[in-house]
């Protein structure tokens, strides 16, 4: 059990469910680009979102965008101090610095001190990529233990000043050294854990590298709230995110089984269950569909789901509960089973 931190009007922490952060990547002082970009991923279902803040004009689109979104905003700042304040200022949920790269430790204790004032919470962690040069050469290489001890270095620093409304992260591009510095974290400090990996790299392999990752913390119920981190667009993060989340029972919605086809498929199984999938994510409903190519599990297969298809040659079998309801045509099946999964909402 972590103690527990309020972001906006959400708390990360302490038994809460897991929160999906996701980051733009649109220029921060271009507003209506941002705030067009974070409506898209709350529709999705990011309930935390981070900005980056390179400079001033960056720091003051804060409060414009913070008009338009419904959901908390994390200002993300390095090496200037003056953009920490400046985002506190203008309305920032939550900040994300690094105290090693602040400057002299005055700076960070104006920080916190405006931070407390303001009763918003900072993120700080340690990346395998930007290690402290003392902690490199104890180490001689980004270990877990080094990317740990610089995060509790970090941690220190803060409570120095009577500031504890921290989260913090240890992330690393590699799987096994980011779970074992959340292993080694989780039993040193109470504090909420942002659990990810940091430049997961595309979108295939960063899904698998998160899944495996987040999903094998999760499972030992390490961490408070995740980020899936992907060279690709934001969206793709939230999405990987919530399947992640729904794979463990950590967050209702719909699980879609479905076959990865054969030489016994007779219809363009690919395309329906896309289609589905599409029309059906933000559904928050806890119920399980089959689509199924085949009469070989897909009989069994949509019997035990919600509601499922199995498909022959140009049509497919509806059932409901398990039981057979009606026979469709193909290009019927997108929209006949997406009727029938709303009908159980």
């Amino acid at each position: 059990m972590t103690k527990k931190v309020r972001i906006g009007e959400l708390y990360i922490g302490g038994g809460e469910p897991i929160r999906i952060q996701s980051m733009t990547n649109t220029k921060t002082k271009d507003v209506e680009a941002t705030v067009d970009q974070i409506l898209r991923l709350e529709s999705l279902g990011c309930e935390i979102i981070r900005v980056a803040v390179p400079d001033l004009d960056s720091a003051k689109a804060i409060s414009k965008i913070k008009l338009k979104i419904h959901i908390p905003l994390v200002a993300d700042i390095h090496f200037d101090y003056k953009l920490a304040l400046e985002a506190i200022y203008n309305g920032a949920d939550k900040i994300r610095i690094n105290p090693g790269n602040i400057g002299d430790e005055k700076k960070v204790h104006e920080i916190a001190k405006e931070a407390k004032r303001y009763g918003i919470a900072i993120r700080v962690g340690a990346n395998s990529g930007s290690l402290p040069k003392e902690i490199l050469q104890k180490y001689k290489s980004p270990v877990p233990e080094a990317i740990v001890d610089a995060a509790i270095y970090q941690v220190k620093l803060l409570e120095k000043y009577d500031f504890d409304n921290i989260v913090v992260s240890v992330k690393s591009s590699d799987v096994l050294t980011t779970i074992k510095s959340y292993e080694i974290l989780s039993q040193k400090l109470s504090y909420p854990l942002h659990v990810g990996l940091t430049e997961a790299g595309t979108f295939v392999a960063g899904t698998v590298k998160s899944s495996i990752a987040i999903g094998y913390l999760l499972l030992r119920g390490i961490g408070d709230t995740i980020r899936v981190s992907l060279t690709d667009s934001p969206e793709k993060e939230v999405i990987v995110a919530k399947e992640i989340l729904k794979s463990l029972k950590l967050r209702k919605g719909v699980k879609i089984v479905s076959c990865p086809t054969c030489a016994r498929c007779n219809v363009d199984l690919l395309k329906i269950a896309d289609e589905v999938e599409k029309r059906i994510q933000n559904l928050d409903l806890d119920i399980s569909v089959a689509i199924m190519g085949c009469a070989v599990n897909g009989p069994g297969e949509a019997k035990e789901a919600d509601v499922g298809v199995a498909c022959g040659a140009g049509e497919g079998l509806l059932f409901k509960k398990g039981k057979i309801i009606r026979k469709v045509k193909e290009n019927e099946i997108v929209d006949e089973l997406v009727k029938e999964i709303y009908s159980l909402s």
